[in-house]
């Protein structure tokens, strides 16, 4: 029999027998103090327990005034109050409470407090009083006891030295999805053979021959109880032992994690999305070229979030019309990259880089920019490939492939559709989800902005290009006593292109200017300045000045372009006196070969570079015998960024210094040499001749 504590042994009779209680009993545990106050608040009585609990001796304590002894200052009033209520008749008092011991500190009591009577009608106050540190453990302690195993919310179990179960709690009846009668007297692997039973019994004999815990150990599995969802669990082994040390089996507890572990997946592939896209971000977009930033994104694509994929550009973007709105026909595509995990000939299912394929309305990739959304087909059949693929052909080697999963994104940037990027899986056996499509996404966009910045860059560097080169001469007429050859070659970069120009202009009387120059600045505003520069330089030559005249009407004009300020070196051939007459300004000299002699820099006065104003212009006669040659240059042909301008001039010598070449031969030699794609300045060479 168990009634709130009280116990008695049941006789024969199923009598109680009552008698003594034996010591450490539950109030000898919690020590109850009792404390009886009068009308005015004095003790008068005061129990043993009372001075175990607070110090004070009944002769302490006895005639005191309870609120002066025992409460602090701040509490007084409280303390009146309540006390008043509990005398008033107004109902009892149960809480807990801050109380001064006889050494100064204070303790927590739980009290009861009441209002006696005695049989002459006088009124008191009856305190019961514990430590609340024991009495809260003491709860716990019972809580524990009675009803751990029936209300603890974690599956709990014991098995025996067998490893078969000998008691199960309702929680773990509901996490297995199984009874309590069916787990009795059965191993795991008879009980739940959806689990992993060799790992968890091997766990078990562990934990029975060694004494030592495992605690939350992770399992991962399905139940009877939920079979269509993967479920988490935290579970923990420990050894029963009886008081003198037999082991009666091992104890087990479940907590069910499935929250915390799909967080942690969510977390995981949270932080691997975020990698992925670190990555693209350092891997997409190391050019402005178009191409490259295509395969650049394919190569990211593959093998992270499929077995190959395709980037397609819609042909629209290329040629300069928005796709802002809708679109609901067909479209036209231009195949830039197609990348593949592994080695395979699906490749060329895809529409080969470079070509032009049309697509109809009801195609999957023609959704995806139609749309403006992504289109995923976790499991393709027949039907889809048919819509995925550009002819039957291709469907079929796709078949064949076992490609069984279909993502399409589109490429959107600042608001225009660009183009698509297809995925499709085969080896990888997991559809594509929500997930994958998100980042996808993330890839796309973040190529998108790439992408959109390389078609701009391309624009734009054709659109300086068609007008640098609509601004450069034509190949010259035969001309007496010369031999020329020229290259223009454009810088790296669109922002770069447009302001190196040079010129061969025959003249009256057999004279011949030849003309290079270079306007600080660049793109297509350079060109446009360059373009009026060598306007206003035909038309001084053709006046018959002298190059130092030029140069100064040249220095005129470039002031009035501000901000540009240019270099220019005009020298003017005369067959008939075999001399050329040289003005520099702020240029590199041109380069003298003589045969039978070493290359050498012609030494002219510098000059300031045309724009600056005010500074004269000098004019050097170089004689020139049959066979010499003059070597123009801009310093997009020598400057670099590593290495010092004088280093690259005696390797500019040095190259001239070689084997006898023609002067289109030369002019290969020199900018095969001296340049690279992705130099940072245009350059213009002219290589003149003396001819007898």
């Amino acid at each position: 029999m168990d009634t709130d504590g009280f116990q008695a042994d049941l006789g024969p009779a199923g009598r109680a027998e009552l008698g003594p209680s034996p010591p450490g009993g539950l109030l000898d545990v919690l020590g109850v103090a009792a404390v009886v106050l009068d009308a005015d608040g004095r003790i008068v009585f005061w129990s043993p327990q009372a001075q175990t609990l607070l110090g004070y001796s009944a002769e302490e304590a006895l005639g005191r005034f309870a609120a002066q002894l025992l409460v602090a200052d701040e509490h007084v009033d409280l303390v009146l109050r309540l006390f008043a209520q509990v005398m008033e008749g107004e109902g009892s008092w149960a809480g807990v409470f801050p109380v001064r011991h006889k050494d100064g500190s204070t303790r927590l009591l739980e009290f009861r407090n009441m209002r006696l009577q005695d049989d002459r009608g006088d009124p008191y106050a009856l305190g019961l009083a514990t430590d609340q540190g024991i009495l809260r453990q003491v709860e716990q302690d019972l809580a524990l006891s009675v009803r751990l195993v029936d209300q603890s919310p974690i599956g709990l179990a014991v098995l025996d030295t067998g490893l078969r179960y000998a008691m199960v709690n309702p929680a773990l009846e509901r996490i297995n999805g199984l009874p309590a009668e069916e787990h009795l007297g059965r191993t795991v692997r008879e009980a739940l053979p959806f689990l992993d039973a060799d790992s968890i019994e091997s766990a078990m004999r562990q934990v029975l021959a060694t004494g030592t815990p495992l605690v939350d150990q992770y399992a991962v599995g399905r139940t009877r109880a939920d079979p269509g969802t993967e479920h988490a669990w935290s579970v923990s082994y420990y050894r029963l032992e009886d008081p003198g040390g037999k082991v009666l089996g091992v104890g087990t507890s479940v907590v069910d994690v499935t929250d915390r572990h799909r967080a942690a997946l969510e977390a995981d592939r949270a932080r691997h999305r975020l990698a992925v896209v670190a990555d693209a971000s350092v891997r997409i977009g190391t050019t402005l070229d178009l191409e490259q930033t295509a395969r650049e994104l394919a190569d990211v694509a593959v093998p992270e979030l499929a077995d190959m994929a395709a980037v397609d550009v819609l042909d629209s973007a290329l040629t300069g019309h928005r796709t802002t709105a809708p679109a609901h026909g067909p479209a036209l595509f231009r195949a830039l990259a197609v990348a593949a995990a592994y080695p395979t000939d699906v490749t060329s299912a895809a529409d080969p880089p470079s070509e032009v394929a049309r697509y109809e309305a009801d195609r999957l990739v023609t959704r995806a920019v139609n749309t403006s959304r992504p289109v995923m087909v976790p499991h393709v059949n027949e039907a889809d490939l048919s819509l995925i693929a550009r002819d039957p052909r291709a469907a079929a080697m796709l078949a064949r492939a076992g490609v069984h999963s279909y993502l399409a994104v589109p490429l959107v940037a600042r608001g225009e559709v660009l183009g698509a990027l297809d995925l499709v899986r085969a080896r990888n056996p997991h559809p594509f989800t929500e997930d994958d499509a998100t980042l996808a996404s993330e890839l796309a966009a973040r190529a998108a902005v790439c992408i959109d910045n390389a078609r701009w860059y391309q624009r734009q560097r054709d659109t300086a290009l068609t007008l640098q080169r609509s601004l450069l001469p034509e190949p010259p007429p035969p001309l007496y006593g010369l031999e020329v050859a020229s290259r223009y070659q454009p810088a790296g970069a669109t922002s770069e292109v447009g302001g190196d120009w040079y010129d061969v202009l025959p003249l009256p009387g057999d004279r011949t200017a030849l003309v290079v120059g270079d306007v600080m600045g660049s793109g297509i505003n350079a060109a446009t300045a360059m373009g009026r520069l060598r306007t206003a330089t035909q038309t001084l030559a053709g006046l018959g000045l002298a190059p130092k005249q030029v140069l100064r009407n040249l220095d005129r004009i470039t002031a009035g372009l501000d901000p540009y300020i240019a270099t220019c070196t005009y020298a003017l051939y005369d067959p008939h006196t075999a001399q050329c007459h040289i003005s520099t300004a702020g240029h590199l000299p041109p380069v003298r070969m003589r045969p039978g002699r070493a290359p050498a820099l012609l030494d002219l006065p510098t000059g300031a570079p045309l724009g600056v104003g005010g500074v004269p212009f000098r004019t050097t006669a170089v004689d020139l015998d049959p066979g010499d040659q003059l070597v123009f240059y801009t310093d997009g042909l020598v400057e670099t960024r590593d290495q010092d301008i004088d280093t690259r001039l005696g390797a500019l010598l040095t190259l001239l210094d070689g084997p006898h070449r023609n002067l289109e031969d030369t002019c290969d030699h020199l900018l095969d040499a001296l340049r690279h794609p992705d130099d940072h300045d245009d350059v213009a060479l002219l290589i003149a001749r003396v001819r007898r």
